[in-house]
């Protein structure tokens, strides 16, 4: 296939199924009363709650609950040399390790600063990471409901541990069901026994790592998760074996976060601003898709006098097998939605290549995090009302709610906050030897090198420029607690804003309203998104892969 058939085939039919996905998540996390009362008792009987909640005390349960999935998890690692379902024999991992992957998984990040298949055993992968895959994600569809229920006007937020168990078991699971049966038909294994001893052609003895593969690479990729079974993620060969899975895995890391804007746009009950949002998500996307396939159509310098290249572009670190395409294509999907798997080797793509997936992850709203990227959406949306009043002489105004300074000072603070964890971990560690001794390369790219580590640290995304040796202590833990202020600071300022919404008079919408529903909203959305970004990290930019593309012969 072409490259628009494969482009068209992968985002236009993955948001024709986001439709009636995104009606049956309205469903399953915000029911009408008395719309699923068994499965209302049955989360109840489990999670012991059912009230509602205000913002602080839903926001405080969310936390704790987040708390004691980080102290699981850590324990898991940290003790997984003596525990069952580690057949081969996997050992301790470092102290600084075990905090950055428990803070990694604990976050939906899943940035891995090891190779599983020689350093998890099966119980560290099942238990603890995959494990995290699902309620982390569960955790950020809950939060978007909340968020949603609070703008709609609802008098609580609902029940934290009723909206995660619904995530969780009327949501994620089902999919995943389905979605694993599909890839284990395609080919990915998915077995509790340990490696393969097999003998190859010449006679020598080769050891094949195998396991639970199915199971972990399918909540990776809804869950917006991102961490691989194998070291080389989505590009190894039992991981990912087929173009077909290669496929149905990216149709997999954007249905959920599409869907989630239809979710919201349900419950606040407003599908055209939905669709208004949606667009906007949609042409962010597919103007950094086609970026980065005209990018990296270019030859890459080291073979650029060769003919070949005239004819297919930049096929270092491709998975040729899997076509030219879909390498950038992934790295930009992956990276739009905070998933972090990866298709191809990003340290490998061209410099303009390169900056596509990092704009994706400074903007972080392109589609985003499951429920989390629409909650960073909702923060430009504050900011876009607010200027959007102000220049025509109007009272801003967001769905019957007065925006004022208060409002936007946290819309603000929570945009800055992403922005600060990016620049200043990067000018710390390109500074000081704690970056310069572990780049791969000297000069702007290895400036890139750092640059992306902290952006997809911060945005909760986990894929890398791989050359970078990021395995070292300061890097476990600076990475660690850029992860989880990137996590969370995103969720409880949002959550500040609403709860200061909700304690306001609602007004009623007048001829006079600035409407949320036209192309006129849209654009201006757009260019808040647009002029933010721009204005915070192009310095950056111009410092890593702009430098890097104009100092190419």
């Amino acid at each position: 296939m072409d490259h628009a058939t494969v482009i068209l085939f992968i985002v236009g039919g993955t948001a024709l199924l986001s439709l009636p996905l995104g009606a049956y998540m309205k469903w399953a996390m915000d029911p009408a009363p008395g719309q699923a009362n068994r499965w209302t008792a049955l989360f109840q009987t489990i999670g012991g709650a059912s009230a509602d909640q205000n913002w602080k005390r839903y926001l405080v349960t969310l936390l704790v609950f987040n708390a004691l999935m980080f102290t699981v998890t850590f324990v898991i690692l940290a003790t997984q040399q003596w525990l069952p379902l580690n057949p081969d024999e996997r050992g301790a991992l470092d102290p600084t390790l075990v905090f950055n992957t428990a803070a990694s998984f604990t976050t939906n990040t899943n940035l891995q600063h090891y190779a599983g298949e020689v350093s998890m055993s099966y119980l560290s992968q099942l238990a603890g990471l995959m494990w995290l895959q699902f309620v982390s994600a569960a955790t950020g569809i809950a939060a978007l409901t909340a968020l949603a229920r609070g703008i709609a006007g609802r008098p609580g937020l609902g029940n934290f541990l009723m909206d995660v168990q619904r995530a969780s078991f009327l949501v994620l699971l089902p999919l995943a069901v389905v979605v694993a049966l599909l890839m284990v038909l395609g080919g990915m294994p998915m077995t509790l026994q340990g490696s393969a001893v097999a003998t190859t052609l010449e006679g020598a003895m080769q050891t094949i790592a195998r396991g639970p593969v199915a199971a972990f690479l399918t909540i990776k990729q809804l869950g917006t998760n991102g961490g691989g079974f194998f070291g080389p993620n989505a590009t190894h060969p039992l991981e990912n074996p087929t173009f077909w899975t290669n496929a149905l895995a990216m149709v997999a890391i954007i249905l959920i976060p599409m869907a989630c804007v239809w979710m919201f746009g349900r419950i606040v009950g407003r599908q055209r601003h939905a669709a208004v949002i949606f667009t906007v998500m949609t042409a962010f996307i597919l103007v950094k898709i086609a970026g980065a396939v005209i990018f990296e159509s270019a030859p890459t310098p080291a073979f650029a006098e060769l003919a070949v290249s005239e004819e297919t572009g930049n096929l270092e670190g491709k998975e040729l097998r899997l076509g030219a395409t879909t390498g950038p294509l992934w790295a930009v999907l992956t990276t739009a939605t905070s998933n972090g798997s990866v298709g191809a080797m990003h340290d490998s793509l061209n410099p303009l290549t390169g900056l596509m997936p990092m704009a994706g992850m400074w903007l972080n709203a392109t589609f985003g995090g499951v429920g989390v990227g629409m909650i960073n959406m909702f923060l430009y949306i504050v900011v876009a009302v607010f200027v959007a009043g102000m220049m025509v002489g109007r009272t801003p105004e967001y769905l019957g709610h007065k925006i004022e300074a208060k409002e936007v000072r946290f819309a603000i603070l929570a945009l800055f906050a992403h922005a600060v964890l990016i620049l200043g971990g990067t000018a710390l560690f390109a500074a000081t030897a704690l970056g310069q001794t572990t780049v791969q390369d000297p000069g702007a790219h290895g400036f890139s090198e750092i640059l992306y580590e902290f952006t997809s640290a911060a945005a909760n995304n986990g894929s890398g420029f791989e050359g970078l040796g990021d395995g070292t202590g300061p890097w476990n833990i600076a990475t660690g607690l850029v992860m989880l202020l990137g996590r969370y600071l995103p969720i409880i300022l949002p959550f500040a804003i609403v709860g200061s919404l909700m304690a306001k008079r609602r007004t009623t919408e007048s001829a006079g309203t600035l409407g949320v529903e036209d192309a006129t909203f849209g654009t201006m959305l757009g260019l808040t998104v647009v002029i933010f970004g721009a204005l915070t990290f192009l310095p950056a930019a111009a410092l890593g892969p702009l430098a890097e593309h104009f100092s190419l012969p």
